[in-house]
């Protein structure tokens, strides 16, 4: 609590007190003066004269000291009113006063350069949210909406003029409110229906609670995705059914010819079978062709159960016949999976690094380990390593003379579904090639 105040106030003060301070020499003057001089009047006059010079140097004191306060204090307003381009003369090193004039104007200047700095990093913050493609909404405490930028316009359809103020209900936002952080949603903005990632976070604006809206569109970027995708599928299949169907086509015209001329060729039945074990060959490759394209597109969901990786891996190293797969690692090694994909993914693995191996040095591991979110399980080989592609994991794709192109496509399927993720790199200081996969405790 405030005391009571004062009854003077300090102006008041300070002169009384340089008054009283003077008073005893003043009253100590008199009597001398009336010893010393002969005339009382003369006498009186000249201690008034003094008297009245002591009071002109009290009140020039009092002003002198009031002075440098009230400078503070416009100096200490100013700070207080965000005008930090004042500052206060006679800053000498030493004095009391200029010592504080010193630091308020030190202080002025560290504010105004914060301040430069917080503007710029602010236009800087308004310029990337305002050339952004991603809708930024924010609500206050009562969900209703206090900041979009040009982005959130084009989502909801609106000028910025007639959103701001409105509800995030009459928005068509209210459940976006409600996600924890991050969910994928595939709904209608603005008459545009789409796929959509929408992050809700919150923050504090002068104390009160906020919330803040991130909406990407994912349509587009699947759109293109799915684009690019079809792309490499259709080259790869295109290639695949331009290996079979060129012979196909060119066998073909070659037995009509046979079959028409007149005379027929001595060896005529001859030529026509040898066509036609082509073209039955090159069927029987398209139909093994479909079979592979409807494994790779009809992989049914994970059915997880615990069990132990341990005698997975040494399983499928023991179902590889070419060479001698070493394995390694913890036993027991619980982990959660299915069982039956996660083996098949391991034999693909194995069966490449093997392929790989044998034009090398012959040598391939298998080891897995754990770590802090589940299991770790690498496939390495001595082989040349991997080849200039980007094309590793497209379907059908293969470097391998009677290659499927699944193999790889499968494995990180099977890992991807499992909630886990497959890499393939080449090993450090010497050749050949390692897969890393990643299987997680849960999945």
């Amino acid at each position: 609590m405030n005391g009571p105040r004062p009854r003077w106030s300090y102006d008041t003060r300070l002169l009384v007190g340089i008054v009283l301070v003077a008073a005893p020499a003043l009253l100590a003057l008199l009597p001398a003066l009336l010893w010393l001089l002969p005339s009382r009047g003369a006498a009186l006059a000249l201690w008034g004269l003094v008297l009245a010079i002591t009071i002109a140097a009290a009140l020039l004191l009092r002003r002198k000291a009031v002075y440098g306060l009230y400078t503070l204090s416009n100096l200490l307003e100013a700070l207080r009113e965000g005008d930090y381009s004042l500052r206060g003369t006679h800053a000498r090193r030493g004095d009391a006063v200029g010592e504080v004039v010193h630091e308020i104007n030190t202080l002025a200047q560290s504010l105004r350069e914060q301040r430069l700095s917080f503007e710029e990093r602010g236009a800087l913050l308004r310029t990337v949210v305002d050339t952004l493609d991603i809708a930024v909404l924010a609500f206050d405490e009562q969900a209703l909406l206090r900041l979009a930028n040009p982005a959130a316009e084009r989502l909801l359809g609106a000028p910025l003029a007639g959103l701001l103020g409105r509800s995030a209900t009459s928005l068509q936002l209210g459940p976006c409110l409600d996600i924890h952080r991050v969910q994928l949603l595939e709904r209608s903005f603005g008459g545009t229906h789409g796929r959509w990632e929408v992050r809700h976070a919150r923050f504090r604006e002068q104390g009160r609670p906020h919330d803040l809206l991130v909406i990407s569109d994912l349509s587009r970027a699947l759109r293109e995705e799915e684009r690019l995708a079809w792309q490499r599928l259709l080259r790869v299949l295109g290639h695949e059914l331009n290996n079979s169907l060129a012979p196909i086509r060119s066998m073909a015209g070659t037995l009509a010819r046979l079959i028409g001329s007149d005379p027929p060729a001595a060896d005529w039945r001859d030529d026509v079978d040898a066509g036609l074990r082509v073209i039955g060959d090159r069927a029987e490759a398209l139909a093994q062709f479909m079979t592979r394209y409807t494994q790779l597109a009809r992989l049914p969901p994970p059915t997880p159960r615990e069990f132990d990786l341990a005698l997975l891996a040494r399983r499928v190293a023991a179902l590889e016949q070419r060479l001698v797969v070493g394995t390694g690692g913890p036993a027991p090694a619980l982990a959660m999976g299915d069982p039956e994909q996660i083996e098949q993914a391991l034999i693909n693995l194995v069966r490449n690094a093997t392929d790989a191996a044998l034009e090398g040095g012959g040598h391939v591991d298998l080891h897995w380990s754990a770590d802090a979110e589940g299991w770790l399980i690498e496939v390495g080989d001595d082989g040349p390593g991997l080849p200039p592609s980007e094309n590793l994991f497209v379907p059908f794709f293969t470097t391998k003379a009677g290659g499927s192109g699944i193999g790889l496509v499968l494995a990180r399927q099977i890992v991807e579904a499992h909630g886990g993720s497959l890499a393939l790199a080449n090993r450090h200081g010497r050749s050949g090639c390692i897969a890393r996969l990643h299987l997680p405790q849960r999945c």
